[in-house]
């Protein structure tokens, strides 16, 4: 059974409660929540409206992501949604990257962390390799020199913007990171 606390989030944000939770339990099999959050994304493409809803679970063992999101596209018209889950284990997850956005950096206030952050967290799963033409540093060299790049992780990324979500939101998502962190980092254990 999922706690209060979760099951009242994926109400709030409306988009099939009751799938996203049968969703979410039946990744997390009997472990216990020890944090969680939940993030909605409405995206507009062409003439359509999309909505995306994801949940991030941290068990004592596990990252649970669930994410449902509006699959229509065969047939106008008909309701269709798409819900998958994926269970990482804890020992899995390579990091967690947050992107702090901070307006008017020179009046920042010491511990505000800003109104916007990207949360990205990788485990392996999803690689990105950005790649650009290597150079030798001779403007006037035409040889060809291949490619130079880097390869990122990136299976997981979600904005959380404060005027758009929330303060609360933001909130949340600064505490399922710090509690993610901790459970990568070493730290002393995970409790519900």
């Amino acid at each position: 059974m999922l706690p209060p606390a979760l099951v009242e989030a994926i109400d709030l944000a409306g988009y099939y409660p009751a799938l996203v939770s049968d969703v979410v339990l039946a990744a997390m099999g009997d472990d216990d929540v020890v944090s969680h959050l939940v993030h909605q994304e409405t995206t507009f493409d062409q003439d359509t409206v999309r909505r995306h809803l994801t949940v991030l679970v941290v068990t004592p063992t596990k990252l649970v992501i669930a994410h449902a999101d509006d699959h229509n596209e065969h047939e106008p018209g008909l309701a269709v949604v798409t819900a998958t889950s994926e269970t990482v284990p804890l020992g899995s997850v390579r990091g967690v990257m947050l992107t702090h956005v901070v307006a008017s950096p020179d009046s920042y206030i010491r511990g505000s962390l800003g109104r916007e952050l990207t949360l990205t967290i990788g485990w392996g799963a999803v690689s990105r390799l950005d790649l650009v033409p290597a150079t030798c540093g001779d403007p006037d060299c035409e040889a060809d020199h291949g490619f130079e790049g880097t390869v990122a992780s990136d299976d997981i990324s979600l904005r959380i913007s404060a005027d758009a979500d929330g303060d609360q939101a933001l909130a949340g998502a600064l505490a399922f990171s710090r509690t993610l962190s901790s459970a990568i980092g070493g730290g002393q254990g995970l409790r519900p």
